[in-house]
């Protein structure tokens, strides 16, 4: 139906953003705001004279639309030259420079806003050009190229996100002495010349092996198992990149955040695929990065990108799945649909992975992988942007991930994911407060009534494990967290967490081989997994191997207390009293009141585990009881 509504054209498009914008709103925010409405007012100048409109502006983005592409390309190339005159009068320090993407595709308007392909690959072509430089595709090339008195480079087929098929890149060559000028199209031309030879002698030949030998096609950039950063599995892996978010909306970006974390969490389930966690996968949002590189340094074969564009009542999604050994497609689906369709979308999407992938899902596989849909739309959205800014750590962040789960959980008494969240949160508090009886209460509280909505979701289950770790209730904490894990093989966060509650409670050997998994499918973790296996290794007497797990830990964190308080540990076992009290020193500035009582709260089954972290503690200085702050900067 949204194709029926569709107004389309072709149009030429202008995508231009700043380089190094974030960098430059971290050294002055205020500065960067008004040079950037400068050179916003340089750009809709330009776009104007030049009979074009400025569609959109979010962020740093400038989107800007010509019926003519000669306009366009010689509206990027005025912008350039104004901006370039605008920071010669200024500091290096404070000059602005734009990258721009030029295309000619078809696009979609809809009340005054365009979207579509078109619009995606003139961003991508933005994000292939140097600062201060202008990309543009083979379409726009084909119409520009005589009329201007331009240069262009031909820089290439350029595999781009999102976008199915190569797209011929050039980049346009502003110099006075570079017009009239094409390089490295003859030799592109030249390379396909020779391919065709090549398929004439062996179809005339009928010999194979001399197009492959003598004429074989260009080298593809494909993710050798060689070069993997970790040996590939032994059955299909995959990572599930962001989603890009083209809704033009900075708001709506964990709209498309929660759709690629709900199909890594289905995926997770199913137990013959390897998938890796939404922490790493994550990583490369928003970067320019090749399907090839993700493969390589997560260690996987297949990868899966996509986009999301939520317009009103309605919702496009792209997915594409790539092979990146091969570095051919396995398949490419578009999605246009109404809003509330956003559960089934998902689940289709994870059916056709796993069937792309052939695999055979077993009945409890089968019936888990669906999407629950005992919450609203509304209540679905609010989820999305909680898990959204769970990951961002701040304690602005935190306090609105449990006001979120409050508000689901009003709203929307039956919906298991509120009081997911707030099981979580009341946890949280209780692990770091001086008082925690009641916040563990809350969070039992809130555990059980999810899991009285449904006991088969692996996130309360792991929720309800942390909590009976907290009332020290250790079966039915592993039980918990072992359930979670069965039901969710592949989830890195269900063994972090089955890990950390073996790790109190007398297990550290089973702790190990759970801490471990989760790392490897999260490569890229949070500090805790390493702290975990820095814990368990202490407690087997393993000093060296512990010390070195705390400090992957503290490199991922350097402030963390938990992998500080660790290294502490482990330097006074070791003998190496003073690595151990200069790190003592160094968390007692972190936490000045802090003393050996601490331990206490500690959830150790075995008293012995505990008090080998107190005499550690003590033996590296770290008082027996609360001292002041200015104590502890004298010892």
């Amino acid at each position: 139906m949204a194709d029926e509504r569709a107004n389309r054209k072709m149009s030429a498009i202008l995508s231009a953003d700043v380089k190094g914008y974030s960098r430059l709103m971290s050294e002055d925010e205020e500065g960067t705001v008004k040079a950037l409405n400068e050179c916003r007012d340089i750009i809709a100048r330009c776009v104007t004279d030049h009979r074009g409109r400025v569609v959109d502006s979010p962020g740093d983005n400038v989107l800007a639309e010509f019926v003519s592409t000669v306009e366009a390309v010689k509206c990027a190339v005025k912008i350039q030259e104004d901006i370039k005159a605008r920071n010669a009068e200024l500091p290096q320090s404070s000059r602005m420079e734009f990258r721009i993407g030029v295309n000619l595709g078809d696009v979609i308007e809809e009340d005054d806003r365009i979207y579509g392909d078109g619009v995606n690959i003139a961003a991508r072509l933005e994000g292939l050009a140097e600062a201060g430089g202008i990309c543009i595709s083979g379409t726009a090339f084909d119409h520009v190229k005589g009329k201007l008195s331009l240069g262009y480079q031909f820089v290439g087929k350029q595999t781009v996100k999102n976008i199915p098929d190569p797209i011929r890149a050039y980049k346009v060559l502003m110099a006075p002495a570079d017009a009239g000028k094409v390089i490295g199209e003859d030799k592109h031309r030249k390379w396909r010349w020779v391919q065709a030879a090549a398929m004439m002698l062996a179809l005339i030949a009928g010999a194979f092996f001399i197009s492959n030998i003598y004429f074989g096609p260009p080298p593809i950039d494909s993710a050798s198992p060689d070069k993997m950063a970790y040996p590939l599995p032994d059955k299909p892996s995959i990572a599930v990149l962001a989603f890009d978010n083209l809704s033009g909306d900075p708001e709506q970006e964990y709209f498309s955040d929660g759709i690629a974390e709900n199909i890594i969490t289905a995926l997770s389930k199913v137990g013959e695929l390897f998938v890796i966690a939404r922490n790493s996968s994550f990583t490369y949002k928003g970067k320019p990065v090749k399907v090839q590189q993700v493969s390589r340094e997560l260690g996987v074969r297949y990868v899966l990108e996509g986009s999301v564009q939520k317009s009103g009542d309605s919702v496009r999604i792209t997915a594409q799945l790539i092979d990146a050994k091969s570095g051919q497609h396995v398949w490419a689906e578009k999605y246009d649909r109404d809003l509330k369709d956003i559960f089934k979308i998902q689940d289709e999407i994870t059916l056709k992975i796993v069937n792309g992938l052939q695999i055979q899902l077993t009945e409890g596989e089968q019936a888990r992988i669906w999407s629950k849909q005992n919450c609203s739309l509304d209540a679905y959205l609010k989820a999305a942007e909680a898990q959204s800014i769970r990951h961002k750590g701040t304690k602005e962040s935190f306090i609105r991930y449990g006001q979120i789960g409050q508000e689901i959980v009003e709203a929307e008494p039956e919906c298991l994911m509120g009081y997911s969240i707030l099981a979580w949160y009341n946890a949280a508090i209780a692990a770091y407060t001086k008082s925690p009886k009641k916040f563990i209460e809350k969070a039992f509280k809130y555990a059980q009534k999810g899991l009285s909505i449904d006991d088969s979701d692996p996130s309360i289950l792991r929720d309800a494990g942390l909590v009976y770790l907290h009332k020290r209730e250790y079966e039915k904490a592993i039980e918990m967290g072992q359930r979670a894990v069965d039901i969710a093989p592949n989830g890195a966060e269900f063994h972090a967490m089955l890990g950390f509650i073996l790790s109190y409670a007398e297990m550290p050997d089973k702790c190990i081989v759970h801490a471990n998994q989760a790392i490897r499918l999260d490569p890229f973790p949070q500090p805790w997994p390493y702290a975990t296996l820095g814990r368990c290794y202490l407690l087997k007497g393993q000093y060296d191997k512990s010390l070195e797990a705390y400090r992957k830990a503290l490199n991922i964190s350097p402030d963390n207390t938990v992998a500080l308080s660790g290294i502490i540990a482990a330097y006074s076992l070791l003998g190496r009293e003073e690595d151990a009290h200069r790190e003592a020193k160094r968390l007692l500035e972190l936490m000045p009141d802090l003393n050996v009582a601490f331990l206490n709260g500690s959830p150790f089954k075995n008293q012995e585990d505990r008090n080998l972290f107190i005499d550690a503690w003590l033996k590296a200085g770290i008082p027996d009881k609360r001292q002041t702050a200015q104590q502890n900067k004298d010892n």
